[in-house]
C-alpha cells in the first residue's frame, strides 16, 4: 500500500511538472527572442546596438519589480490564476512589440509590460509545486524548469535561424497564449483531482514563517548568489550571440547556430547540477562553491585562449558552471524555504535581485564593448566569478 501511495505522488509530481516545465519553456523562449533577433534587427537598422541594451534593460527592470511585487501575491493568489493571466498578457504584449519597433519610447513601454507579466509565471509555480510535492518531487521537478530555462536560447535561436525577426516574435507570441489556455483548464482539472495543494501563508506565519527565519536560512547570502548568476545567465546570454560574431569574428548565420548549438550544451547544467548536488551529499552551500570556483577558472582562459573554438568551449563551460551554482539556487534552495510559508515571495525578491541586476549590466555592457573592448570585459566577469567564490566560502561565527 505504501509503495502504491509513493508511486502515485511521483505520477503526480510528473504529471504537474510536465505542465509546468513546458510553460517555462515557453516563457524562455519569449525572453530570447530580441537576444536572438538582434543581430537582424541592428543589421536592418531597426534598432542600434544601443537601443536594444536599453529594451534589455527596461525589461529586465520591470521584470525584476514584478517578481518582487507577484512574488508576494502569488502567495495569496492560485497559481492557476497567476500563471495564466501572465502567459496571456505576455503574449499579447509580445506581439504587439514586433509591429511598434518604428517608435523607440512605445516599444520600450510594451516590451517592459512584457517582462513584467512574464514576472508572473515563476514564483507562483515555484511555490505550487513546493505546496503539492514531496521535498524530492520539488527538486528534481526544479532541475527540469532549470532545463527548460536554459533549453529556451536554443530554441530562440532555431526560430531565428529560420524566420525574419517578426515571424519570431509572432511565433513565441502564439506559444505563450496556447499555454495560458492549456495552464487555466489542466490546473482546474488537477485541483480537482487533488494533484494541487495550496498552503495559505496565514497558516505559515502561525509557526516560523517570517523575515528572521529566512534570514536564518542564510537568505542574504543567496541574494549574492542570484545577482552573479542573474547577470551571467541573462546578460552574458543576451549578448553571446553578438560576443562570437563580433570578438571571435564568425559570420551572422554561422553565428546563430554556434549559439544554438552552446545554449542546447548549456540547458545539460541542471542534471548537471543535480549530479553534483547528490555527490556533495546535498550540501547546497558547498555545490555552489563548486561552481563559482570551476566558472572563475573557465573565465580565467577565456581571456587567455583566443583560438575561437577553444574560447568557445571555455566560454561554454564558464556559463555552464555559473548556471550550476543558478540550479542549486532556484532548484534546490528556494523549495527548500517551504516552512516558511514565503516560498512564493522569497523565489521573487531573489528574482528581483537577479535581475534588476542583470538590467544594469546590460546597459553596463553594452557601452563597455566600445569602450574597453571585449578582452577587458572578460576580465569583469572573471572578476564577478572570484567575488561569487568568496561569498559563496564557508564561515563560521566566533563564539562569544
Amino acid at each position: 500500500m505504501k509503495s502504491f501511495e509513493l508511486s502515485k505522488k511521483a505520477k503526480n509530481a510528473l504529471t504537474l511538472g510536465t505542465l509546468c516545465c513546458v510553460a517555462y519553456l515557453a516563457v524562455y523562449v519569449a525572453r530570447n527572442v530580441l537576444s536572438t533577433v538582434s543581430p537582424q534587427m541592428t543589421k536592418d537598422g531597426i534598432f542600434d546596438k544601443e537601443f536594444v541594451g536599453t529594451l534589455s534593460s527596461a525589461f529586465f527592470i520591470a521584470y525584476a519589480i514584478g517578481q518582487l511585487i507577484n512574488g508576494v501575491i502569488g502567495d495569496r493568489i492560485k497559481a492557476r490564476y497567476m500563471m495564466s493571466f501572465g502567459l496571456l498578457l505576455s503574449g499579447i504584449t509580445n506581439y504587439i512589440f514586433s509591429f511598434v519597433t518604428a517608435t523607440p519610447a512605445l516599444s520600450c513601454l510594451v516590451y517592459a509590460l512584457c517582462g513584467f507579466f512574464l514576472s508572473m509565471i515563476y514564483a507562483p509555480m515555484t511555490k505550487v509545486i513546493a505546496d503539492s510535492m514531496e521535498p524530492i518531487h520539488a527538486v528534481r521537478c526544479g532541475v527540469s524548469h532549470t532545463f527548460a530555462m536554459f533549453f529556451g536560447s536554443p530554441l530562440a535561436g532555431l526560430l531565428a535561424a529560420f524566420f525574419v525577426w517578426k515571424g519570431v516574435f509572432a511565433v513565441s507570441s502564439a506559444v505563450l497564449v496556447i499555454m495560458a489556455v492549456l495552464c487555466f483548464v489542466l490546473f482546474a482539472v488537477f485541483e480537482k483531482k487533488g494533484i494541487i495543494k495550496h498552503i495559505r501563508i496565514e497558516t505559515a506565519e502561525k509557526g516560523s514563517g517570517n523575515i528572521k527565519l529566512l534570514i536564518k536560512r542564510q537568505i542574504v547570502k543567496f541574494a549574492f548568489v542570484a545577482m552573479i548568476t542573474g547577470i551571467i545567465r541573462t546578460t552574458v546570454i543576451f549578448w553571446l550571440p553578438t560576443y562570437i560574431e563580433e570578438y571571435l569574428e564568425f559570420p551572422e548565420q554561422k553565428a546563430l547556430l554556434i549559439f544554438s548549438a552552446a545554449t542546447m550544451v548549456l540547458s545539460a547544467s541542471a542534471f548537471v547540477s543535480l549530479f553534483v548536488f547528490e555527490r556533495f551529499k546535498r550540501d547546497i552551500n558547498k555545490s555552489v562553491l563548486f561552481f563559482f570556483s570551476v566558472s572563475s577558472c573557465m573565465f580565467a582562459l577565456v581571456y587567455l585562449i583566443k583560438q575561437p573554438v577553444f574560447n568557445i568551449i571555455f566560454v561554454v563551460l564558464a556559463i555552464m558552471s555559473s548556471h550550476g551554482a543558478a540550479s542549486i539556487l532556484w532548484s534546490m534552495y528556494c523549495p527548500s524555504l517551504k516552512d516558511t510559508g514565503m516560498v512564493s515571495g522569497a523565489t521573487g525578491f531573489l528574482d528581483f535581485i537577479s535581475y534588476i541586476s542583470a538590467a544594469v549590466s546590460s546597459v553596463v555592457f553594452a557601452n563597455a564593448v566600445d569602450s574597453i573592448g571585449w578582452g577587458n570585459l572578460i576580465l569583469v566577469w572573471f572578476g564577478l566569478l572570484v567575488f561569487g567564490v568568496i561569498i559563496a566560502l564557508p564561515y563560521k561565527r566566533k563564539a562569544r
